[in-house]
């Protein structure tokens, strides 16, 4: 499998999950207004529901948005730097962002996690910690991402290194 192959499967795996979570997000929401307005008696549990996806699909976005490299950034110092410059800059970058990932998004979100898999919510009766496993599981998504422009960061620097003459 190549890398590019990796990306693409990566970034449709990503998309197709948040676009099936925003139409399940459209569809409770759908429910609730029309359960609370023409039935006049809402269903409750939606609302949790519904507030549980986005915070899915909010991390799902934030690894899709490291993939393609669309994350909030500031390019002020990066656009004003020699090409080598910005090349170490941004594999420096790239590099932070996978500790990041796998210390706070991974380690530490599967501690709470597990830390709370016996709080029960309310409405749904299910474990809060099923609603925080996304963190370890975008923490992983995250660093292979990281992995794969990390891979890329040095490919495209070793590709475009001019060969020397003996």
């Amino acid at each position: 499998m190549t890398i590019s192959s990796l990306r693409r499967g990566l970034s449709s795996g990503l998309v197709w999950a948040a676009m099936a979570l925003l139409a399940i997000m459209t569809a409770l929401v759908l429910i609730q207004v029309f359960s609370r307005y023409v039935l006049g008696s809402p269903v409750a549990f939606t609302e949790e529901l519904v507030r549980y996806a986005l915070i899915w699909v909010s991390f799902i976005a934030a690894a899709y948005a490291c993939l393609h490299r669309d994350h909030m950034g500031l390019v002020l110092l990066r656009d004003r730097l020699p090409q080598r410059g910005r090349r170490i800059l941004i594999l420096a970058t790239d590099v932070l962002i996978l500790a990041l990932a796998v210390l706070l998004l991974g380690i530490g979100g599967g501690m709470l996690a597990w830390e709370s898999r016996e709080d029960i919510s309310a409405l749904l009766g299910i474990s809060r910690g099923l609603v925080y496993l996304i963190s370890p599981i975008s923490g992983a998504l995250i660093a292979l991402v990281q992995i794969v422009n990390i891979v890329e960061d040095v490919r495209d620097h070793v590709d475009s290194t001019p060969m020397e003459e003996s």
